[in-house]
């Protein structure tokens, strides 16, 4: 039996992280005869917002928060489980700096992966241009540079992704469906859908002037965003000043979140950046047709333009909002993307993706 050890930060939250490694290592524990340890930091919950497969076995490692003792807590602790575990194969699931020195800090001791799970643009997108800051940058360039040079292979998400790394070891495999429903969504509800917590990346601030648009023609419509708040990003205050506040609602994160899906119409995806963009293969699974930003990087590689969606400009909040007028005009429309959109994404379900992982796997072992 092939022994496989992620080593990520935490498991119990409601992220796209959490979500994928949820369906991926619970795949290969089933389905696939792994046995599979995971590996967290500072994980001090065992309830997990996603379900993990019993057959999974969890090992936390729990470090100090001063900044030295962390560093050497942290180098020690991961030694002595990796050791312990004696896996046959490492991947290592952290967007973070330390992330890429794993290699290094454990000496390698089998074939190991890196799965990046956001874009490159992330670094440094949301800083202020100042000398400090541009030395930082350049830092963890450096860093994730000489980093990926030491991993066996380096996985990301999409075609997009490949260009924004210099070492030759990239390869592409995409994020597994979590769900494929039987029944599709009927597009009668005059609802859309947004999925992803408050922060930069996710860009409500630009939806929300969007919507202050698209209301004005149809006051009938509502927007439905779920995901977890930030109090440095007060939605409903910027809702209130641009008087939307009874056309759109803010709902924590939602585990059952392909309830809301087929309740939904039409899924916006409004991120200045993603890694890959789940929501998006969520919403089609569930006949749901999406209109994104064609932002770096994902949506572009799951979108056929026009046939199951549609994308955006980056940036563009007219376009963006013409886009809206069309599917909420048209009903046929909205109905024939969807049915597009829940076919074409049938090359996302775990048997197809996990697949890839395994043959991956298997060929860094021998």
């Amino acid at each position: 039996m092939t022994k496989l050890l992620y080593i990520t930060n935490q498991i119990s939250n409601s992220g796209g992280l959490e979500r994928v490694l949820s369906i991926k290592a619970s795949f290969l524990a089933e389905k696939m005869g792994y046995e599979v340890h995971i590996l967290t930091l500072n994980d001090r919950t065992e309830n997990l917002f996603y379900d993990f497969s019993p057959k999974i076995i969890h090992h936390n490692l729990s470090i100090s928060s001063n900044k030295i003792k962390y560093l050497f807590d942290y180098i020690k602790g991961i030694r002595e489980k990796v050791k312990l575990i004696n896996p046959d194969i490492i991947s290592v699931c952290d967007d973070g700096q330390k992330g890429f020195l794993i290699p290094k800090i454990i000496k390698k001791p089998c074939p190991m992966v890196y799965e990046r799970h956001v874009s490159r643009v992330i670094v440094g997108s949301n800083t202020k241009s100042n000398l400090i800051n541009k030395l930082q940058i350049l830092t963890k360039n450096a860093i994730m540079d000489y980093g990926a040079n030491a991993y066996d292979a380096f996985v990301v998400l999409t075609k997009s992704n490949v260009s924004e790394w210099k070492n030759q070891n990239v390869k592409v495999i995409s994020n597994p469906l979590s769900f494929y429903p039987e029944e599709s969504a009927l597009l009668k509800n005059k609802k859309v859908i947004a999925v992803g917590k408050h922060c930069y990346q996710k860009g409500y601030d630009r939806l929300l002037k969007i919507w202050q648009i698209v209301i004005k023609k149809h006051p009938d419509w509502c927007l439905e965003i779920y995901g977890a708040p930030n109090k440095d990003h007060n939605l409903k205050e910027l809702a209130n000043k641009l008087n939307i506040e009874k056309n759109v609602t803010f709902y924590k994160p939602e585990k059952n979140i392909k309830e809301k899906f087929m309740e939904a119409s039409i899924h916006v995806l409004s991120s200045r950046y993603e890694g890959f963009g789940m929501v998006l293969i969520e919403a089609m699974s569930c006949g749901v047709p999406p209109i994104s930003f064609d932002c770096p990087c994902g949506p572009s590689d799951i979108i056929t333009e026009n046939k199951d969606g549609i994308l955006i400009k980056n940036g563009d909040v007219q376009e963006f909002s013409a886009a809206l007028f069309k599917l909420i005009e048209n009903e046929n429309l909205r109905l024939e993307m969807g049915k597009q959109a829940k076919t074409n994404v049938k090359r996302y379900l775990p048997e197809n993706i996990v697949k890839q992982w395994d043959e991956l796997f298997v060929s860094l072992i021998k």
